[in-house]
Formats: structure tokens, C-alpha cells, sequence
């Protein structure tokens, strides 16, 4: 990168928001190759992106810190014996990470020796540094982050707060402004403690500062983020700031332009990740490439887009494919707005979080504004997240094949129903699982049909809309869907979502007899084999983690379904695996 900018005569080197904008030896890179790095002083990078030191400096300076360890000594032991004294659960984190990266949830002493080394080894993979520290868990607590500005002459301005409490795997999906959690005095007071932080590392350019807040109104500093963070765009939807063109001035050494007295807030933002991953499947990453891409557009809508019809989605990088933003005179315009976005976005290619984000806004906690750290472990099941929006499509595509849309030929045939006593089998293979409906007409209806799906029976009526297009109506409501048929399945989108089914065969739903199972443990995504855990003929528990992958820089553990032994092994540490590639064979024998 500094080459790069040498050789093109730049100026100056602006390092985005990825892990390299809080890495200080960039910093110093562009400061020996006589280039600007816009972005802090090597020397405060140093010192916030050490989460030990940072704590010990903060705490110098009277703002409250999260009970916890930030010690040199790191063997195993030791930490186990200061995770007892501090209490469980505890978070253990990576002393020189962020981003969610070497970030691990412990509740009881048995499950942390494993957490801590996957821990250590995100770290060492993603920061080059194990070291780790530990604090208490307040659960149930809310993630308050304060923007802040300093230019060089010692000017410190405090931009307000985000709330950014939607989290899974302890990085951010939903984020916004101001926060409902906080009150003016309290706002007053997380404002200042974040501008103390910023003086005593001696800060410049935009940073944030994280704090927990718990359910008694106490805050305790997290972390600094020295660096431009991904969710900007809502405080600069609020504020009616360019935060970019704030550190490009400073970084010339321009002073700020106004003062804390002349910031003023109006209305209300939030911004919506959208992940290519599968929520319903523990948030796996999903790879491929992008076929359909378009984001929303309206009135108080903004997207910030780094992705395109035809991009590659790999297993190198992040998942963010991109952010959406809305903003509103208040709370209850913002959140109207986001829902009628997150409605009418599309993506096809790769799974993505979108019916997840949709589930959240509709969620009567977050519509309160109650929404906690823990919301997405606690208040959504992802199983029944999955389950509810397969079930949209799959009436759609039931409809479908009932009323011949995109068929050439009969759709009997094409599907391969089958309609003892007048109810009619469609049998649907969606990602390995096999979905059965049974359907029949209305008496005297040529559109109404009960329909059971999932363990629920409907009362659903279908209406062509054109070739390819069916509306379903039921439960009260009426959704479009536009399907495309395949020579062995059928496409449906549906609120944005796009699924893929295939027709099963009957073999495909043979179950093996009780008594001697195998069953083959494949890749859920491409990936890095990081860890085998187990040998061929080693016995097994359920839930057992076997492999270890690592994609899209994030660390999954591959777990055994059930008690059983390990048959044969088809996957060696260091080695790269495609989606679906069998990883480990397990038979699994009857209880006794």
C-alpha cells in the first residue's frame, strides 16, 4: 500500500475501516515514506489497541472499567483460576483485537481451556498477537458507543451516541441513533468520559469510544475503535456532518470547524448490516456469486455499497456485502422507513441475513426499543426464524407447480405429485432437507387450496400474476413471489429472498434402520481446515467439536450430531475444503 501511494505521488493514505486502519505500523510505514496517515498517531493506536493497556490508562483517569484481568501472565492455568475470581460467565478477548475477532462467551469453568485456545488462535491469525484479557459478562447490558473528533491543537468534540446492541457473535448488525436507552443527562455524561479517554491517549482524527451499559443505568468503558467505524453513516445522517472530510481537513492540519456548542442532532438513523450468511445455520458464511443485486431506494434512504451483479463472494474476507441506512424526523419514521427498504431489497446468488433483519425491526422489543446485547440469543430462535420464511416460499412454490407457472409440460408430471383420495404430494429438497406438502382444492374453489406444510395446515389461495409471478394469499396477508422453473426444481423469491428447491425422490427421505447409522459430517461453507480434534476409531459425545474451519476470518466449529466413532477421516489441518466436501464419517451405533 505505501509503495502504492509513493509511486502514484499520493499525499496521503486513508485506511478505510478494516483491521488495517487500527494497525500502527501502517501508521508508521506512511510517516517513514513521508505520506500522511489519516487516521491517529501511531503512539495512540498503540496504546487503545492494546486492551490491557487501555484499561489500565482509563482507568488512571477515573472512567469506570468492566471488572476483568489484563495481566502478562497468560499460561492456562492462570487464566482459569482469575476467570474464577472475576465470576462466570466471562468474556475472554483478544488484547490486541477487535471487531469481534478472538472474542469468546464462557459460562462455566469446563468450557473455557477450549474457548481460550480458539480464542488465542483467532487472535494470532488476525492481529498476530494471543494475548488475552478477560471481563466480567454483564449480560442483558446494552453496546452505547460515542463518536468523537480531535483535530491536532487539542480540539476534542463528542458527536453523540450509537446504540449498537443488535449483535451475533459479538459483531454489530443493526446500529442506531441516538440511543432509546439513553437520556439526556446520561448522554451528557457518556459524551464527557468519552472526550477524557480521547485527551489522555492524546487522540486526533474521528474515533469512537465503546462502553457497556447495564440495566441500572452504569456504563463502563469497553474499547477505543481508533479508526473510522463501519456504522459512521448514521451519526452523519443525524448531525448533517461528513466525517470523512473532518479527518481529511485534520490530517492537513486544519483546525475543527465548530465547537461542542455548535453540534446539533435532528432526528433519528439506523443502519442495517446485510452479511451473505445464513442466520438459521449458526450465521455461516455463505459464498458464490452475486447474480441480483438491488438495494432500495426512497426517500431517507441511503446505501453504502461495495458489492455488484457478478461479484465473487469468497471465504477471504468479511461478509459485509453492504450497509443500509435510513433516516427519520423521529424514531417511528426511521424504523417505518427501514422496514419498507429491507422489504423491497433484493440479493440472489449467495444466502444472506436479510430475512433476519427484517424479523429484528418487526420484533415488538426492538420496535420498544428494549433490544440487549443478548437479543438475538434470547428473544430469536433461529430454527423457527428459518422455518417461518421457508414457509412463505414454500406455499409459493407449491402454488406454482399447482397452477403450471413456467412449466413447458404438464406440471404432474414435471413435479411428480401424486393425489390419493384427492390430496395432492409435493415433495421439496431445499439444502439437504426434505420438505413434504399436501395440498387439496377447495370444493367448488379453483384457487383455494389447504395446504399442509411444516406441521401447519393453511387455508391459502393462489393467483397467477403473469408467467412467472404468483400472489399467495393467507393468514390475512397477500405476498408476491416470482418463480422460475427449473429442469428439477423451481426458484422462488420471496420478500427479497431467493430459495432454491430441487424435486425429491422417495428414496431421499428412506430413513436407516434403528440400531447402526453412518452418517458423513461435510463442510457447511469453503473454508481452511485449522484443526482436526479427533482419530479414526475415536469414540465421540454429541456435540463434541471434531474440525475446526476458518472462513470469511472468523473461526466454526464443526460438531458430532450424536454419540458415535469416527469412521474415516477426509480432511487434514492446513488443507482447503469446497461447500459441501465430506469432512469425517461417523457410524453411530443403538444405545444398548
Amino acid at each position: 500500500i505505501v509503495r502504492a501511494a509513493v509511486e502514484s505521488g499520493a499525499e496521503a493514505v486513508h485506511p478505510g475501516y478494516g483491521l488495517l486502519s487500527e494497525n500502527a505500523a501502517l501508521a508508521e510505514a506512511c510517516a517513514a515514506a513521508g505520506l500522511v496517515f489519516v487516521g491517529p498517531s501511531a503512539a495512540a493506536m498503540s496504546a487503545m489497541g492494546d486492551k490491557a493497556a487501555a484499561r489500565r490508562l482509563v482507568a488512571s483517569h477515573g472512567v469506570p472499567i468492566v471488572p476483568g484481568y489484563e495481566g502478562d501472565h497468560q499460561d492456562a492455568a492462570k487464566l482459569l483460576a482469575e476467570a474464577g475470581a472475576i465470576g462466570f460467565p466471562v468474556m475472554i478477548k483478544a488484547a490486541a483485537g477487535g471487531g469481534g475477532r478472538g472474542m469468546r462467551l464462557v459460562e462455566s469453568p469446563g468450557r473455557f481451556e477450549e474457548a481460550a485456545q480458539s480464542a488465542r488462535r483467532e487472535a494470532e491469525r488476525a492481529f498476530g498477537d494471543g494475548r488475552l484479557i478477560l471481563e466480567r459478562a454483564i449480560l442483558g447490558s446494552r453496546h452505547i458507543e460515542v463518536q468523537i473528533v480531535a483535530d491536532s491543537r487539542g480540539n476534542i468534540v463528542q458527536l453523540g451516541e450509537r446504540d449498537c446492541s443488535i449483535q451475533r457473535r459479538h459483531q454489530k448488525v443493526v446500529e442506531e441513533t441516538p440511543s432509546p436507552a439513553v437520556d439526556s443527562e446520561l448522554r451528557q455524561r457518556m459524551g464527557q468520559a468519552a472526550v477524557e479517554v480521547s485527551r489522555a491517549v492524546g487522540y486526533t482524527n474521528a474515533g469512537t469510544v465503546e462502553f457497556l451499559l447495564d440495566a441500572e443505568g452504569n456504563f463502563y468503558f469497553l474499547e477505543m475503535n481508533t479508526r473510522l467505524q463501519v456504522e459512521h453513516g448514521i451519526t452523519e445522517l443525524v448531525t448533517g456532518l461528513d466525517l470523512v472530510a473532518l479527518q481529511l481537513s485534520i490530517a492537513a492540519g486544519e483546525a475543527l470547524p465548530l465547537g461542542q456548542g455548535d453540534i446539533t442532532f435532528r432526528g433519528h438513523a439506523i443502519e442495517c448490516r446485510v452479511y451473505a450468511e445464513d442466520p438459521a445455520s449458526g450465521y455461516l458464511p455463505s459464498a458464490g456469486r452475486i447474480t441480483v443485486f438491488e438495494p432500495p431506494s426512497g426517500e431517507g434512504v441511503r446505501n453504502d455499497v461495495g458489492t455488484y451483479p457478478g461479484d465473487e463472494i469468497s471465504t477471504y474476507y468479511d461478509p459485509l456485502l453492504a450497509k443500509l441506512l435510513t433516516w427519520g424526523q423521529d424514531r417511528a419514521q426511521a424504523l417505518q422507513r427501514m422496514q419498507e427498504a429491507l422489504a423491497a431489497y433484493r440479493v440472489e446468488g449467495v444466502k444472506t441475513n436479510l430475512s433476519l433483519l427484517r424479523t429484528v425491526l418487526a420484533h415488538p422489543a426492538f420496535q420498544a426499543g428494549q433490544a440487549a446485547t443478548d437479543f438475538l440469543q434470547q428473544d430469536l430462535n433461529p430454527e423457527a426464524l428459518a422455518a417461518g420464511v421457508a414457509e412463505d416460499a414454500l406455499l409459493a412454490a407449491f402454488g406454482a407447480i399447482m397452477l403450471g407457472l413456467g412449466a413447458r409440460r404438464d406440471p404432474w408430471h414435471a413435479a411428480g405429485p401424486w393425489r390419493p383420495g384427492g390430496t395432492t404430494l409435493v415433495e421439496l429438497q431445499h439444502e439437504g432437507t426434505v420438505y413434504p406438502l399436501e395440498g387439496r382444492r377447495e370444493p367448488g374453489s379453483a384457487h383455494d387450496w389447504l395446504v399442509q406444510t411444516l406441521g401447519t395446515e393453511h387455508r391459502a389461495r393462489f393467483v397467477a400474476a403473469g408467467k412467472d409471478t404468483i400472489i399467495v394469499e393467507c393468514d390475512g396477508q397477500s405476498r408476491p413471489s416470482q418463480i422460475v422453473r427449473l429442469s428439477n426444481g423451481i426458484d422462488v423469491n420471496t420478500q427479497g429472498q431467493t430459495y432454491r428447491f430441487r424435486f425429491a425422490h422417495r428414496e431421499e427421505r428412506h430413513v436407516p434402520p434403528e440400531g447402526h447409522r453412518e452418517q458423513g459430517l461435510t463442510a457447511p461453507m469453503p473454508g481452511l481446515v485449522l484443526r482436526v480434534l479427533v482419530r479414526e476409531g475415536e469414540r465421540v459425545r454429541t456435540h463434541q467439536t471434531l474440525v475446526v474451519l476458518e472462513a470469511m476470518k472468523m473461526e466454526h466449529a464443526i460438531e458430532a450430531p450424536h454419540d458415535g466413532i469416527v469412521k474415516k477421516l477426509h480432511c487434514a489441518e492446513g488443507g482447503r475444503v469446497a461447500e459441501g466436501a465430506l469432512l469425517i464419517e461417523l457410524e453411530q451405533e443403538a444405545a444398548p
